[in-house]
């Protein structure tokens, strides 16, 4: 049987059970090499501003395997954060037939890819960069070409949108290197737990305070300016909207000053972080949810709120925006930063609620193409291209 090594970072809570859908399904084996720890045991998150531990598996249903990581001060927010001095002899024992990295800006990674003996074994990437917010300059002409050379060093690579297919042709990428692996959670989950999801959103409700006959609108994520909370919290102020309330789920940097510019705002909530087991019930809390980012490499809140038939709105710096969001469909897409656009689209999208229900409704049969059946067919497909599997595998 054919072996795939996969190289990346720690623990996700959204690769985990990709990586269990994987193992049961293909004809062929694999292990995971995690260069850190972080997500399994109780760490400080550095956007959440406390210690968190995932409440779902991470580390079951598939083979897997710790690389040491020696770096003083462990992390993903920096270069030096992933020290990995054995991780070529590890993967290289596992004797793969092809490799797939998730990361590679990271010190252990650029000194496997460069070691690595990419004729005998290939190499795919897996990414979700995007240009929608371009840079220029001298700077970015000498980063374009680095980060293509780079990808030379990858005989295919998994996109996962269009705006992450983009990046990759920008960065010189052939065409035909390129293999459709979306960004997916675990549909299934979500699915599964909706009923009860709905039953456990209208206790909370009335937990929380907000009036039973409100409509609401959902941010659920990390406090922290990227992510532009308060840019929804002016455009919610702005649209002046009539029995709906807004609710901030998480906790962040930024929290103090929400806190106070909603202190005499009744229809202002707020919740803390909720872990895994607790999301399906704080979507189903919502009938819309906001992502205002001003950075987002896909935007996963965005594929949970639509697994429970949720409507949508983003900015257009959002990398999944122009792939789950069709406007007027299942949700609006707003330029990024624009806090009047924000706020008309919120007036739009509540100004028929009928409709806005609607939207959710095509959110749950838009998001069934999104999943970890299509992500394994774009990395089966990406190896039988580089001929590790036959066709009929």
């Amino acid at each position: 049987m054919k072996k795939l090594a996969v190289i990346t970072s720690h623990p996700i809570q959204y690769y985990a059970p990709l990586f269990r859908h994987i193992a049961s399904v293909a004809d062929f084996s694999f292990k995971v090499f995690y260069l850190w720890n972080f997500g399994v045991t109780q760490q400080v998150d550095a956007g959440f501003k406390q210690r968190i531990q995932w409440d779902i598996p991470l580390l079951s249903g598939y083979d897997y395997e710790f690389v040491p990581n020696i770096s003083p001060n462990p992390s993903t927010s920096h270069f030096w954060g992933l020290q990995n001095p054995s991780l070529f002899n590890q993967v290289r024992a596992y004797n793969p037939d092809a490799a797939l990295l998730m990361n590679y800006n990271y010190a252990s990674l650029y000194n496997f890819i460069w070691r690595w003996n990419c004729r005998q074994t290939p190499l795919l990437f897996r990414g979700d960069s995007h240009r929608l917010l371009p840079i220029t300059g001298a700077k970015q002409w000498l980063r374009r070409k680095f980060i293509s050379l780079i990808y030379r060093r990858f005989s295919a690579c998994l996109y996962v949108g269009k705006a992450n297919y983009h990046y990759f042709c920008y960065h010189e990428v052939p065409p035909e290197k390129l293999f459709f692996a979306p960004h997916a959670i675990d549909n299934n989950r979500f699915f599964s737990q909706a009923d009860k999801a709905h039953h456990q959103a209208m206790v909370w409700k009335q937990e929380l305070g907000i009036p039973q006959n409100d409509s609401v609108i959902l941010f659920a994520g990390k406090f922290i300016s990227v992510k532009r909370p308060l840019d929804l919290l002016q455009a919610f102020l702005q649209a002046h909207l009539s029995q709906v309330s807004l609710l901030f789920v998480g906790t962040g940097s930024l929290e103090r000053e929400l806190r106070s510019h909603a202190a005499n705002h009744p229809h202002i909530h707020f919740a803390p972080f909720q872990n895994q087991t607790l999301m399906p019930r704080t979507y189903a809390i919502a009938d819309l949810l906001v992502l205002p980012s001003y950075s987002e490499t896909w935007g996963l809140v965005i594929n949970e709120a639509m697994c429970m038939s949720r409507a949508a709105i983003a900015s257009t710096h959002v990398g999944c925006a122009s792939d789950l969001i069709q406007p007027y469909r299942n949700g609006l897409i707003f330029p990024a930063g624009d806090v009047s656009a924000l706020a008309t689209c919120l007036q739009e999208a509540f100004s028929d609620r009928e409709r806005l229900k609607m939207w959710g409704e095509e959110s749950r049969k838009i998001v069934t193409h999104y999943s970890y059946t299509q992500t394994t067919q774009g990395l089966k497909e990406a190896l039988v291209h580089l001929g590790v599997l036959c066709p009929s595998q």
